[in-house]
């Protein structure tokens, strides 16, 4: 598939072998059904084809892949889902709402990989989507059916001798430059090739040995291994056999101590990087100055994969060679002990992030957490599932704040933190974290109630248990909560005590920046714009010394505000859009929809009403994503209606009611790229000569009415 199309498949695909008479019937099915699944055992191309297939389609909206593969948590695949199709909702709406809204006038192609182990929860899901969204199609990729209506299978067979001869030359070539398939090697490939049924992953792993070993050697070998591996079990179909014993084969080929390694792998979810092998797998009967060189080795038999990303390079082992290796792990009786490991590296992993967030590093941070979001996954999970490890779980829940709040993972967030609190974990300080951290989270999400009780509950703990850190938070989260249901003076008198405390302890980070940002806007909203200003100019010059970009925007914001009403119209427009272009790059919901707001305020007072409308219906498809609208707050939503009234003067009613839909048409992307000015096709539209008095004059504090809702 394109760069340019939308979707999120693969880019580079593995080489395609064979497979034309299937990608052909795939195809036509996808053509003419709505749900395809693709059924077969492991490692016998389903995830490849169904690749191939849908980065042939061509739907309107794009294909998209949510890899399920990694996922335990049947509570996360609608999470999962939306991962996929890039959504990001800051509300305590349900994902499935969410997923519902988004795909109902879209036509798209969601390719589901890996749903076999939570088939019980992912085919409600699947039909219930299919259901609400009549252009949504859906190719599922599953050892099993999911049984369910409407659903056209394609079971997949292994490769015919002649494609799977093909695969093992292609893949040899890849191992060994030189290596041809010719009369002095035909016959044992052929062979091994019948042996190993064809199986794509089975003929793959034997032709990753060929740089020890030639065909004959490797059929030799293969002999003594199928009957070794294959007598015990008469229940297994043969085919299955075959997949265990091409797999056990290469294993028993391992070094023990690759072979020591290959199971310890298996406790990571999804990709993994070489530090993260040297600490978690390091340690009885393995070194770790030995992990990189025994890691290419398994590298080099196609056991694990290298792939590179904005994390730099990193590894990845197949689903089916993971869950033989997670069976030697248990069977060794380290599963537990490995997972506590590797629970503790990401635990380390995520403080070390919440530290270095309020760095230069922070957009390197949310490009980290973001990739191993399947490892902190199941890093939750044994916390939340093994005896004694709740407290663990509390404190990585509440560390990973800034990914909740400053990442556009809300519901994720309140998600692990709910879990997290339901259970007793006897240590009061990560549980006080954990409360605070949820109180923020509800309070983006509009659930007052909600975000009450955990902060009060915070605030009355931290009394008791002396946490001055804890209670200055609770407050601050507290004050937060009466300044966006407009308690403006509870919003300063609270927001100012919450930055005593925090001057009092030496704290310092994004988020007492964000309470000064806080406080600027509550005396911004009373009209004392000389002391907002001079607050975030302090924030903004911190933030410059410390590399900090997501407080900042939320300063940019206040400035620009500010810089409006004075009539410094050029300066106002050049703070907003680096607000924005800030606040889009780490996908916080709130302040995108914030400055597209004042931006499109800008735009009419600027002579441009048309354009105006087109950014506000904009904004109108994020706000339900966003949970502030649900608190109505007048002064948020003050320069919507300033902008508003202007628009409608000017354009009518009805010229207004279509360029705010034709604002509603455009994606989360092309709408920043219209208001940030940027992209072709993104100029403004003809403006409207200048009404006298109403723009480029500045806008006087009067014309918000704080106060008034929207």
């Amino acid at each position: 598939m394109r760069a340019s199309q939308p979707g999120n498949l693969p880019l580079e695909l593995n080489a395609f072998v064979g497979r034309t008479a299937e990608l052909t019937e795939l195809a036509a099915a996808l053509e003419s059904g709505r749900l395809v699944t693709v059924t077969g055992i492991g490692g016998v191309g389903k995830s490849r084809l169904a690749l191939r297939a849908a980065a042939l389609d061509r739907p309107r909206d794009g294909a998209w892949l949510a890899d399920l593969a990694p996922l335990r948590d049947a509570d996360l695949i609608e999470y999962a889902v939306a991962e996929a199709l890039g959504l990001t909702d800051h509300t305590t709406r349900p994902p499935r709402q969410v997923l519902r809204e988004h795909l109902a006038e879209r036509e798209l192609l969601l390719v589901v990989d890996g749903f076999e182990h939570l088939v019980d929860a992912c085919a409600p899901l699947l039909r219930d989507l299919l259901v609400h969204s009549p252009g949504l199609r859906v190719l599922a990729v599953g050892r099993r059916p999911l049984e369910t209506g409407g659903e056209r299978l394609l079971p997949l067979a292994p490769l015919p001798e002649a494609d799977a001869a093909e695969l093992f030359t292609d893949r040899a070539a890849a191992a060994l430059p030189r290596f041809a398939l010719d009369d002095t090697n035909r016959e044992d490939v052929l062979e091994l090739c019948r042996r190993l049924d064809g199986i794509p992953l089975a003929v793959e792993l034997a032709a990753g040995r060929l740089r020890t070993l030639s065909p004959a050697q490797l059929l030799s070998r293969l002999d003594d291994r199928f009957r070794l591996l294959t007598g015990a079990r008469r229940d297994v179909p043969t085919r299955h056999q075959a997949l265990r014993t091409a797999i056990g084969w290469s294993h028993e080929l391992c070094t023990p101590t690759e072979r020591l390694l290959w199971s310890r792998l298996s406790v990571f979810a999804g990709q993994f990087d070489l530090e993260a092998v040297e600490y978690v797998c390091a340690g009885d009967g393995l070194h770790a100055d030995d992990a990189l060189d025994i890691l290419g080795e398994l590298l080099a038999q196609s056991v694990v994969s290298r792939e590179e990303g904005p994390s730099g390079v990193r590894y990845r082992m197949l689903e089916t060679v993971r869950a033989y290796g997670a069976d030697w792990l248990e069977a060794a009786g380290e599963a537990t002990r490995l997972r506590r490991r590797h629970r503790d590296w990401y635990m380390g992993l995520a403080t070390w992030c919440e530290l270095d967030w309020f760095s230069p590093r922070q957009p390197e941070v949310a490009a980290l957490v973001e990739t191993e979001l399947p490892n902190l996954r199941a890093a939750l999970e044994f916390c939340l599932t093994e005896p004694g490890e709740a407290h663990l779980g509390q404190y990585l829940a509440g560390s990973l704040w800034f990914y909740w709040v400053g990442c556009g993972r809300l519901p994720e967030g309140r998600h692990w933190l709910d879990r997290a609190l339901e259970l007793d974990g006897g240590h009061e300080d990560a549980r006080l974290k954990a409360l605070w951290v949820l109180g923020y989270v509800a309070v983006l999400q509009g659930d007052t109630v909600a975000a009450l009780a955990a902060l009060h509950e915070c605030r009355d703990g931290a009394e008791q248990a002396g946490s001055a850190i804890a209670a200055a938070y609770a407050e601050h989260r507290i004050g937060c909560l009466a300044l966006v249901t407009d308690d403006i003076p509870r919003a300063e008198e609270l927001l100012r005590s919450a930055l005593d405390r925090y001057q009092e302890i030496g704290e310092l980070n994004s988020n007492v920046l964000m309470g000064q940002v806080e406080l600027a806007m509550a005396l911004a909203f009373r009209g004392e714009l000389a002391a907002a200003v001079e607050l975030c100019e302090d924030v903004r010059r911190v933030c410059e010394d410390h590399g900090e970009r997501w407080t900042l925007a939320y300063a940019l914001y206040v400035l620009g505000y500010a810089a409006w009403t004075h009539g410094e119209t050029e300066r106002a427009r050049e703070l907003l859009t680096e607000s924005l272009a800030l606040d889009h790059r780490f996908h916080d919901l709130l302040g995108t929809v914030l400055s597209l707001e004042l931006l499109a305020l800008f735009t009419a007072a600027e002579g441009d009403p048309a354009e105006a409308a087109v950014l506000q219906g904009a904004a109108s498809r994020i706000w339900p994503s966003v949970g502030l609208p649900l608190f109505g707050s007048g002064n948020f939503g003050g320069p919507h209606v300033v902008c508003e009234e202007r628009a409608r003067e000017a354009l009518g009613d009805e010229r207004y009611e279509e360029c705010l839909r034709a604002g509603a048409g455009l994606g989360l992307d092309a709408a920043v790229a219209r208001a940030l000015r940027t992209g072709p096709g993104n100029e403004p539209a003809r403006r409207l000569p200048r009404r006298e008095g109403r723009g480029g004059d500045g806008l006087k504090q009067g014309e918000l009415r704080p106060g008034q809702r929207a």
